[in-house]
């Protein structure tokens, strides 16, 4: 129940919102705004841009769609922009529901639905595109909302949102949405700086409270010992602590022993003294779940190939979550699917199994599965149909999933170069899924214990929900040509410098700047306390600098001139040597058995006298090895056998009996350079005993202010080149770029000042989007794109698109004809010049072309079935599919550059055309 001093605040923000859309919003939604939502809306009455941050699930995306009501209201545009085709799918329907097919457009580069209509929803890519374009569909625009604005910190693709905020017109109010950052504030600072007033709003509040548990063995156990739920752990409210029952649990486990019968403290279920060692199985868990009424729930598996497992293994346990009634409603809309799907695909893409699994009421979720199929599971889940889903983390972004409870079966994923374990804002966003509001008064996160998991780990992932949002942004050579065609190289290098990575890394230099400062006082003092009376100490205290760097030099020498030695004598040694090897006591005397034939540092194989094989190399010996006698190695003799290990080992003993000379003490070499280097040492010396310094009474007290001058000093200058190498970051970036550009001519000096005038090329590359942008543009200057015919045109963009999943060995590619074969080596050639180029600039070398679709989607655009074009390869039909969207992307881009060849546009359309049907043509729900 509400104050009286409350209902009188709420009474006077009424009275304020008189005159604007917001009463009328207010009217037309089922449920009262929150005090965030209400607070982010006014500012949106007022003419602002807002920030709003808040965690997954609190309803920030109300104020988008408030935006939207007011551009009604006004006449004027809305365009809602997301980083994900799904989420704009879903969003579109959402918004058709709301107002009307005819005020609703689409637009996410292969679909396109209304698109002058007065709302629109988009990708981020479209809007950025439509600005660099000039686009009419930006007449009258007056809001844009940026959902998941947080999505700008991606590696790959965050840089189109900062693109987007630099480039709308100043006119245009923007509403980002964000999940809870770390650092709100900062990147609402800047967003003030480009935008204008921005207000920010932060909410900390989740609405529907979030509960933390560890499943052990048959066990759901809290993680913290109170009753605390997201707004208390998370943000430092609270320090709560790990139950204590789940660590006797733990110990338990870890310890081989077992516990009674019996409930504690904190426990939501019987404690059992049997089975707590074993890994509880999928089916064994939904259970669980679904007694305790924790359905429906989503499984994270950070892997395709585990999701599909987990299904299997539900549909093995003859596992049955749905009702008749559910079941028959599940057939019908899977039923309505299989007749847009062509006869002969449904095989391959394995529909019926897949189907099984959906009626039975579970299924998974991953960019391997056919889009259309996981917008199905994407809807049978939200109407609550299906009651488990198995999926990838690609479900935590922004798609309206939402469950009861989210289960995480493992905290470590491959981010593509290794396993790492998830971070505080990725447990986030993955445990934010659970709890829906307006239907569970809570929501439940069960993370599955294994050895590896330490309780205090896992409590410190839940007690963090927030992340530092960190720019991604680099010029690009698309970008580069776009912005220096519309505003030339000044202006040009002013708008990057306006950018958030700059505006980060200024920020930062702002403190690296202010800890300069503290650290020259410092020096400053130091040097007063190292004075010495008798003479100029520093003068001193280099001459014992420049001794000891000469004494480490000399034992550098030494080191490098044995190290020599040992490799001159490794390459005069033969199979069946007897040698004496130099390096401590591991070694001793061997026999090669197997020489290394490499000219640099060989790695010989030998067997030691006691029957061990060793990898030998420079690094391992202290000195070259002696040569003291020599056997016969049997012939075929590998070293795999024990026994053949033993008796060469035995031989090897007899022929060193006796034989045992002086091992020489590496120490004792007189190497080359050694009397030059005692010369200068022995001199510096003299010179460090006449200085008057040397004979102070106070010289120990003096060296060790002295000491701590030179390494404060080392880290001062260390902080003045971090400075320096972050100003002006993105423009000396930019600056490079352009360099790149203009030495494959793409720009040419204008003859005023150092600006440039776009080339030809340079006009033509302003239309070309992707990763490799410029090497796709250079395959387009060859001309040869125009003697192809569309299959092979599809071929070649191929190569020019897909990057496979994995890094690894590469066979030589099958070409599907000479033409192709041809531009494939030009390709591979133009590559090697542009990235020893990047790399001599120290720019992000372009990724390499790829030859693993070529043969797929040639024989797709022949009209091949998909099982004839996956044979032979390891793709998922999801995975062909959104490549395939992607060649149809790029072909259209062709289509449309108006400063290409007629006859490589008409082709370019006619390939589209070729690719976009079957799977690939329905492959939405919206096509």
């Amino acid at each position: 129940m509400t104050s009286p001093a409350e209902q009188y605040a709420n009474s006077k923000a009424r009275q304020v919102e008189l005159g604007t859309a917001l009463p009328d919003f207010r009217a037309s939604i089922s449920f009262d705004l929150d005090p965030f939502q209400a607070e982010a809306c006014k500012k949106v009455t007022e003419g602002h841009s807002v920030l709003v941050a808040a965690p997954t699930g609190a309803g920030k995306t109300v104020v988008g769609e408030f935006a939207i009501f007011q551009a009604l209201r006004e006449n004027r545009k809305a365009f809602y922009t997301t980083p994900i085709k799904a989420l704009s799918n879903q969003k579109y329907s959402e918004l058709v529901n709301r107002y009307g097919a005819q005020s609703v457009g689409l637009l996410t580069g292969d679909t396109s639905i209304n698109s002058e209509a007065q709302i629109v929803v988009m990708t981020t890519e479209v809007l950025r595109n439509m600005l660099y374009a000039d686009s009419q569909t930006l007449d009258g625009l007056g809001y844009v909302i940026m959902d998941e604005v947080h999505y700008l910190a991606d590696k790959f693709r965050g840089a189109v949102w900062e693109e987007v905020i630099i480039h709308l017109p100043p006119n245009v109010q923007i509403i980002s949405l964000s999940a809870t950052v770390s650092n709100a504030e900062e990147f609402g600072g800047w967003l003030d700086t480009v935008r204008g007033q921005t207000d920010i709003i932060v909410s900390e509040h989740r609405p529907v409270p979030l509960f933390q548990h560890v499943m052990v063995g048959p066990n759901v156990v809290d993680l913290f010992a109170e009753d605390v739920a997201f707004d208390q752990v998370a943000g430092g409210e609270s320090k709560a602590s790990v139950n204590p029952e789940l660590r006797k649990l733990v110990r338990t486990l870890n310890t081989g022993g077992r516990v009674q019968r019996g409930r504690g403290k904190g426990s939501r279920g019987p404690q059992r003294a049997s089975g707590l060692g074993q890994r509880v199985n999928r089916p064994s868990v939904i259970g669980k779940l679904d007694r305790a009424g924790l359905l429906p729930a989503i499984f994270f598996i950070f892997s395709r190939k585990g999701c599909d497992m987990a299904v299997q293994q539900c549909a093995m346990a003859d596992l049955r979550l749905t009702t008749n009634e559910e079941a028959a409603e599940i057939a019908q809309a899977l039923d309505e699917v299989a007749y847009r799907i062509p006869g002969e695909d449904l095989d391959v893409l394995e529909f019926w199994a897949w189907r099984d699994g959906l009626i039975r009421g579970f299924a998974s979720h991953h960019a391997g599965l056919l889009p259309i199929f996981k917008e199905i599971v994407e809807d049978l889940f939200a109407r609550n149909l299906i009651k488990v889903v198995f999926a990838t983390e690609t479900l935590a972004l922004g798609v309206n999933m939402p469950a009861r409870s989210v289960v995480l079966e493992k905290l470590v994923k491959f981010n593509g170069e290794t396993h790492v374990q998830i971070s505080s804002g990725e447990y986030t966003q993955l445990t934010g899924r659970a709890g829906r509001r307006g239907i569970d008064v809570e929501g439940h996160s069960i993370v599955i214990w294994n050895p590896d998991l330490e309780p205090e780990a896992l409590a410190g992932l839940a007690s963090k929900r927030t992340y530092p949002l960190n720019s991604s942004f680099r010029p690009t050579y698309n970008m580069s040509t776009n912005l220096l065609a519309q505003f030339g190289r000044e202006q040009t290098r002013q708008i990057l410098e306006s950018s958030f990575a700059q505006y980060q890394a200024d920020r930062s230099v702002v403190g690296m700047a202010r800890q300069v400062r503290s650290k020259e006082e410092s020096l400053a003092g130091y040097a007063e306390s190292m004075q010495c009376h008798l003479g100029d100490f520093t003068e001193y205290l280099k001459l014992q600098r420049n001794l000891s760097t000469l004494e480490k030099n000399a034992a550098k020498n030494r080191r490098a001139e044995r190290r020599s030695a040992a490799e001159r004598s490794l390459h005069s040694v033969i199979r069946g040597d007897v040698v004496d090897l130099p390096g401590g006591r591991r070694f001793g005397r061997a026999v090669v058995v197997e020489l290394d034939t490499a000219m640099y540092n060989p790695r010989h194989t030998v067997l030691t006298e006691d029957g061990q094989l060793r990898r030998l190399s420079s690094e391992d010996l202290s000195g070259p090895v002696e040569i003291i006698s020599r056997i016969r190695i049997p012939k075929g003799f590998t070293g795999r056998a024990p026994k053949e290990r033993r008796d060469l080992a035995s031989s090897l003993r007899n022929a060193v009996h006796d034989q045992r000379p002086p091992r020489v003490d590496a120490q004792s070499f007189n190497y080359d350079g050694a009397d030059s280097f005692e010369r200068e040492i022995d001199a510096l010396r003299l010179e460090l005993k006449d200085h008057p310094c040397h004979a102070c009474s106070e010289k120990d007290q003096h060296m060790r202010w002295a000491d701590r001058y030179w390494k404060l000093k080392k880290d001062t200058d260390k902080a003045r080149r971090a400075i320096r190498g972050r100003t002006n970051t993105i423009a000396t970036q930019f600056d490079k770029v352009c360099k790149v550009l203009e030495q494959f001519e793409y720009l040419t000096p204008s003859g005023e000042g150092d600006d440039f005038t776009l080339t030809d090329s340079g006009r033509r590359l302003r239309r070309i989007y992707g990763e490799r942008d410029l090497l796709t543009s250079q395959i387009l200057e060859t001309g040869k794109l125009s003697k192809l015919n569309s299959e092979e045109l599809c071929a070649v963009v191929a190569s020019l698109v897909y990057q496979a999943r994995r890094d690894g060995d590469r066979p030589d590619p099958k070409m599907p004809s000479d033409k192709v074969a041809d531009i494939w080596n030009t390709t591979i050639k133009i590559w090697g010049d542009l990235s020893d180029t990047e790399e001599a600039l120290a720019l992000e070398p372009t990724a390499p072309p790829e030859s693993g679709l070529i043969w797929p989607m040639y024989k797709w655009a022949r009209g091949s079935s998909l099982n004839s074009a996956l044979r032979g390869t390891d793709m998922a039909p999801g995975d062909f599919v959104r490549w395939a969207k992607q060649v149809i992307d790029t072909l259209d881009q062709f289509a449309k550059n108006s400063d290409l060849p007629p006859l490589l546009v008409r082709n370019s359309y006619k390939a589209a055309d070729q690719v976009k049907r079957g799977v690939v043509a329905y492959s939405n729900v919206l096509a």
